[in-house]
């Protein structure tokens, strides 16, 4: 049995950026979710819709700047084909991008963010000591 694809978009404000890549999602037969800017302070599990997962109760301020995309039973050769499809609308690059694991479904969307925010700054630092 093939699981449902789903995509969890974050931070997209700009509207017609987002129908683009709603556009290329939806001809690749992947659901798609918005989120809102509160939502940080949800298990990514619950956002997905996954059983066991409850709204959060507290919301504390947090601020991310940068559009994410969280890809769900989406791996692989589908996983290139999905990237590719995207580059091949014309869809500028998407910066942050995680593919749902057993682990990051107990996290909030805030970790995650502030996950591949560091891991982002430290892939940069690596690279601007390979140039130096």
């Amino acid at each position: 049995m093939k699981r449902e694809e789903l995509v969890l978009l974050y931070q997209f404000h700009d509207a017609e950026r987002l129908e683009r890549l709603r556009a290329v999602l939806k001809a690749l037969h992947i659901r798609v979710r918005v989120l809102k800017d509160e939502d940080h302070a949800e298990k990514i599990g619950f956002l997905l819709g996954l059983k066991g997962f409850h709204p959060a109760k507290e919301r504390e301020e947090f601020t991310f700047p940068h559009e994410v995309m969280v890809l769900q039973n989406i791996r692989h050769k589908r996983l290139d084909a999905v990237l590719e499809a995207i580059k091949e609308a014309g869809i500028p690059k998407i910066q942050y991008k995680a593919v749902v694991t057993p682990f990051n479904t107990l996290w909030t969307l805030q970790r995650l963010c502030e996950t591949m925010q560091k891991e982002h700054g430290a892939m940069m630092d690596g690279a601007a000591e390979g140039n130096a």
